[in-house]
């Protein structure tokens, strides 16, 4: 069974350089962080994962074309175009599909976000 991803989570990018930590707009669970939902998508959700090796981010282009075609990675700077997909099936936040660690986003860059680690901490009734 998939885990909800939490406010600290740890998501990468498959055109970013370094992985980047989640932070939720959902409610808090029972572990204590928030936990996300599919439409977690701005740049207050997930910040930028290092340096974007995309060509099709035109700041990666026009640098790499100053560099005589040499790939010069730029700022990641997110745009992720739509929500997190495919949501989780059996747990839903006001009404919104619960972010898991099955999830995927799409950035306008080209790159594959994905979640590494969901940040939910086990709890016990123990």
């Amino acid at each position: 069974m998939p885990n909800l991803v939490c406010t600290g989570a740890t998501l990468q990018c498959s055109m970013g350089t370094t992985p980047a930590d989640f932070a939720a707009s959902g409610v808090q669970t029972s572990a204590g962080s928030p936990a996300g939902v599919v439409t977690d998508v701005t740049a207050a959700n997930v910040p930028p994962f290092g340096m974007c090796m995309s060509l099709a981010n035109p700041e990666v282009a026009a640098a790499t074309a100053t560099a005589d075609g040499v790939l010069t990675p730029q700022p990641c700077l997110p745009v992720l175009v739509s929500p997190w997909s495919p949501g989780s099936a059996q747990v839903t936040i006001n009404e919104v599909s619960a972010l898991d660690d099955a999830c995927q986003c799409t950035c306008a860059w080209a790159g594959v976000v994905t979640v590494s680690s969901a940040g939910q901490i086990a709890v016990s009734d123990q």
